[in-house]
């Protein structure tokens, strides 16, 4: 098959939607078809590279961070990427276009796609769906996007989530669709579970919903005895770094690192313990990464988080809910954790053999191309 991908996120710029969009795309080219993708430019990134097999074409739209795109730049990549993919429509067969996001990237396919005959189908990624983020700035637009965000799901082929979270709230919003729920994938061997040092790491884009206030409280007069460290960065980092100091700094911050280079995967991979007590979460890949490296894993239950680890991991009660019981979990978990090697050690391989069963990219993609095949082969229906 011939797949045109539509993502604004795409790695190295975006969060675990983005290494998403790219490991699907790559297992696909493995497998014989051709994929090409659209996405964003970014700071002296190539306009057109192949990478992997993957043909990549990026819009340079003047984005500024790599982990977080503005209102005005997602406006910019709709109006900027309709043409070049109008183009592409024109001069290639392709057999469908897959859309990741359905902000801004729907739109598009909409558009051009969808006026064209030529079947889309949209994976969703969280905060492409109204009510899923909570933040002020989302609260304003999602209303007002809503007829549009309607429209772009209306003309899908197919609509696919990875969470059963995701899927309900989807359902919620458009009554009568059906949601197919697909989860992320990772490469299994990306990372290695290795040899464990005394170490709690939390990897995350740093936003309020992530939760690591809450991590930095239970660490503070804990008297553990572990290194913790922060990466990341986002709108949250500054404030999070003030109660760092105000607690005594129980974690060290090193900021954004790219999941690709050796830093990041030295600091995963002898990580005993990984935590992300998220407020709410689609299908964090972020999650799913740990589970690679073996690390044992705090989270938080009633969402994507614990759809993902199962019983793999020490769930907690997410913050916005209860911040004290929160903080008080956690560091009950931290010290069953540090206290009981065995039992830590016990956790992280658990968490290995889920992903090892679940989540390899060769399962996630034929999930992908058999939905791919029954779309193509029958047109006119959503599954």
């Amino acid at each position: 098959m011939r797949i045109l991908t539509l993502s604004y996120e795409f790695p190295p710029i975006g969060g675990g939607g983005s290494g998403v969009v790219k490991g699907l795309a790559r297992e696909l080219v493995r497998l014989g078809h051709a994929v090409d993708v659209v996405t964003m430019g970014f700071r002296g990134l190539p306009a057109h590279e192949v990478i992997d097999g993957i043909d990549v074409r990026r819009i340079d739209i003047g984005r500024r961070s790599e982990s977080k795109c503005t209102a005005r730049e997602a406006f910019r990549y709709v109006v900027q990427a309709r043409p070049v993919v109008r183009r592409l429509l024109a001069e290639q067969s392709y057999d469908l276009v897959h859309t990741h996001f359905i902000f801004p990237d729907g739109i598009v396919a909409l558009s051009e796609a969808g006026a064209r005959g030529v079947p889309y189908i949209i994976t969703a990624h969280g905060s492409d769906v109204p009510g899923y983020n909570q933040k002020p700035f989302f609260k304003l637009v999602h209303p007002v996007l809503v007829p549009m965000w309607r429209r772009v799901t209306r003309g899908a082929r197919a609509i696919v989530s990875p969470s059963q979270t995701l899927a309900g709230l989807i359902e919620s919003m458009q009554p009568g669709t059906e949601v197919l729920v697909i989860e992320n994938g990772i490469d299994v061997d990306k990372y290695r579970p290795l040899q464990k040092a005394e170490q709690i790491l939390v990897a995350t884009r740093l936003v309020e919903r992530k939760g690591v206030q809450y991590v930095l409280r239970a660490l503070a007069g804990s008297g553990l005895g572990w290194q913790a460290i922060v990466v990341g960065s986002g709108e949250y980092q500054e404030p999070l770094k003030r109660l760092n100091e105000e607690l005594g700094r129980p974690a060290r911050f090193v900021g954004w690192l790219d999941n690709e280079s050796a830093e990041f995967r030295e600091l995963l991979e002898k990580s005993a313990i990984y935590a992300l007590p998220s407020a709410f979460e689609n299908f964090p890949v972020g999650l799913l990464e740990a589970m690679a490296a073996g690390a044992a894993i705090v989270t938080t239950r009633g969402h994507g988080c614990e759809e993902v680890v199962g019983d793999a991991a020490e769930l907690v009660t997410p913050g916005c809910k209860d911040a004290d019981r929160c903080v008080a979990e956690i560091r009950a978990a931290f010290e069953r954790l540090t206290s009981d090697r065995a039992y830590c050690a016990q956790l992280g391989a658990r968490a290995r053999q889920r992903l090892d069963e679940k989540f390899g990219w060769r399962v996630v993609a034929r999930k992908y191309l058999d939905l791919y095949e029954r779309k193509v082969r029958s047109p006119g229906q959503r599954q």
